[in-house]
């Protein structure tokens, strides 16, 4: 029976990969910094992934670590925070991993690796990282995700990443209830840009499944070693068309009209500027900052043949289904 460390175990893409790897049969360590058991057959960890050494004595045994803890903050503030968790924790994670001798190392990253403000259309895995700086978020992940596929082999870990592009789904703590909240408060009248640019967007389950058959497939000299994979649902659209489905479906009032980029750029600029004067907050932004602006102003969707060719992925929750899953989930909770 193998043995899989799930880091992030208590957050949204998190608590999918605890059910599907301990689904299977494994035999899962779920570390987080904060959460409630939900699970009699999983082994429950707080810590902290910048804690190096405590992360090194649980990686003791491990046969597979799924990194996927991270703080999400697109706002250009709290950076120091950001790149501890982000860049100084995924240090951390391959430092026990070659300390230890885990075999496997599949990384979450992220799409916005090599987003640098302009159109990507059906962009493939040959796209430079991003050589500007727009968020400490997306800069610690390209730091993060580099060093990972550059430790590939060292010590006798197999590593690759997985890129995910605005993941939704049940127990969503980030995207639907911002959406939700700002819709029942009447502030969601309005989407920002002119409704021609498409974004690519992946339901968890997808996201899970190519996880799964990734850590399958990795193994020293395997074809999946050393790479990165982006992985949507491959059915890119307007931004605000999806906000669109979510509220159809929850019986709220659609978007009535387009704010210019011009108009949302300095109006974010200036939300960021007062809210650093603040000392920063963490946590949901309300989908509003310089660099989600510009990703619902260009097009961003992705390849996904990399992936298809090399971990058999294919996504078999579409989103229309993915939005329907996802809103009964909420009703079963009351939420809506």
């Amino acid at each position: 029976m193998a043995t899989t460390l799930i880091t992030g175990s208590s957050g949204f893409v998190g608590r999918h990969l605890v059910d599907a790897f301990a689904g299977r049969g494994d035999t899962v360590i779920a570390l987080d910094v904060a959460g409630e058991p939900w699970r009699d057959d999983v082994r429950w960890e707080t810590a902290d992934i910048r804690d190096a050494e405590r992360l090194a004595a649980l990686c003791e045994g491990v046969d597979t670590v799924v990194h996927n803890a991270s703080v999400v903050h697109t706002r250009r503030n709290k950076e120091s925070f950001v790149w501890e968790v982000n860049h100084g924790g995924t240090r951390n994670v391959l430092a026990a991993c070659r300390a230890q001798g885990v075999p496997k190392l599949v990384y979450m990253s992220s799409a916005s690796a090599v987003y640098e403000g302009r159109d990507i259309e059906n962009g493939d895995e040959s796209l430079p990282y991003s050589s500007i700086s727009q968020a400490p978020y997306a800069d610690s992940k390209i730091a993060a995700e580099k060093d990972v596929l550059a430790a590939n082999g060292e010590g006798g870990v197999a590593t690759c990443a997985l890129r995910p592009h605005v993941v939704f789904g049940p127990y969503d703590q980030r995207l639907l209830p911002a959406l939700l909240q700002r819709a029942r408060a009447g502030k969601l009248k309005l989407g920002v840009g002119r409704g021609d640019k498409l974004s690519d967007f992946t339901y968890v389950d997808n996201l899970i499944d190519a996880t799964v058959a990734a850590q399958e497939r990795l193994a020293p000299g395997s074809p999946v070693a050393g790479q990165a994979y982006f992985i949507t649902n491959a059915e890119p659209m307007d931004f605000f068309a999806f906000v669109d489905a979510v509220l159809d479906r929850i019986g709220l009032p659609r978007i009535r009209g387009r704010i210019p980029f011009g108009v949302a750029y300095p109006v974010a600029a200036i939300k960021e500027a007062w809210d650093t004067l603040k000392g920063g907050t963490l946590g949901n932004e309300g989908s509003f900052s310089r660099f989600t602006v510009r990703y619902m102003c260009t097009h961003h969707y992705f390849s996904i043949d990399k992936a298809r060719r090399d971990l058999g992925y294919e996504p078999r929750v579409s989103i229309a289904e993915g939005l329907d899953r996802t809103v009964a989930h909420l009703r079963e909770l009351g939420q809506v």
